[in-house]
């Protein structure tokens, strides 16, 4: 089992440590260039401060790793950036970048992690002593052996858990198949995992517009959905909304349907009904694909025929 300990800086760490009960957050690198592929979903991800401080000081399980516009970065995950507003956000990386303050939607790294934990100042822990001063990112550790094994205990006892628990939470899947299938995500991992696995474009139109691109549950969380990949779709904005009201829906067999109800009410809808029984594109491995019982409950409750 691997973990990684990464550099943040305190304003981060204070700003999100006030918020106890966030679900995810969003680990942004300013430069987006580097992909990050340390971690497998579910393995551990600490927080460490800058000296002086030099402090492990919290930490949350990877999910998943994508590079965003800015723009969309926020849009997903807001404070959980770490940042009370767009526009402090865009002034941290743009400080990281060195470069001026402008319009330009450029992309960061998002690391995001769910469940993240945070430690009071009474009880960071010291960095490990390999964990070199001039280290600007961050390093991997074996959590099985050796420092690895020292640091996670430490930080065990820091979040009260037992042994037992966390062996069993902490696993190695494959992205889909293990953690993420049997974790609840966050709305903010939910719309980048599905944005990722849809390959950026629309299922039904084939649109690669990212800004107008949103993803789509299938069986809404408040009617006993999950945020999960395998309960969304990628879709235009325009299709969600008609998706949602239920005048367009997908089948199982991944079909296109348009209800003769959207011409009746809005006396409208061309483009819609020109799309009908079109063969919608899904994510080729089958673990991302959208759930036949979703999209049979959508067409069964939600379609309007």
């Amino acid at each position: 089992m691997k973990a990684y300990v990464a550099v943040t800086d305190k304003d981060w760490y204070e700003f999100l440590s006030r918020r106890p009960d966030l679900d995810e957050v969003n680990f942004w690198q300013p430069g987006g260039g580097r992909e990050f592929r340390v971690l497998q979903p579910g393995q551990p991800f600490l927080f460490k401060l800058h000296y002086p401080e030099n402090a492990i000081v919290g930490g949350g399980f990877f999910t998943h790793f994508s590079r965003l516009p800015v723009s969309l970065a926020w849009e997903a995950f807001g404070e959980k950036n770490g940042a009370r507003s767009y526009e402090a956000m865009r002034a941290r990386i743009e400080r990281y970048r060195r470069i001026a303050p402008g319009v330009e939607d450029y992309e960061v790294g998002c690391i995001i992690l769910e469940e993240p934990f945070f430690f009071p100042e009474g009880q960071w822990l010291p960095a490990p002593a390999s964990f070199r001063r001039e280290t600007v990112q961050g390093k991997g550790y074996d959590l099985s052996t050796g420092e690895g094994r020292e640091l996670w205990e430490a930080v065990l006892g820091r979040r009260g858990l037992a042994r037992r628990q966390v062996a069993e939470s902490v696993v190695t899947p494959v992205l889909g198949e293990g953690w993420l299938a049997r974790r609840r995500l966050g709305q903010g991992a939910f719309r980048v995992l599905v944005t990722d696995a849809y390959q950026r474009h629309c299922a039904v139109t084939g649109e690669r517009t990212l800004p107008v691109l949103e993803a789509a549950h299938i069986r809404p969380v408040a009617r006993g959905g999950l945020h999960r990949v395998d309960n969304g779709l990628l879709l235009r904005s325009d299709v969600h909304t008609l998706f949602d009201l239920g005048y367009v829906t997908v089948t199982p067999a991944h079909t296109f349907r348009v209800s003769r109800k959207l011409r009746e009410t809005w006396h409208n809808g061309r483009v819609y009904y020109e799309l009908e029984g079109k063969r919608v594109e899904v994510p080729a491995p089958a673990h991302l694909r959208p759930s036949p019982e979703a999209l049979e409950w959508h067409g069964d409750v939600v379609f309007r025929g």
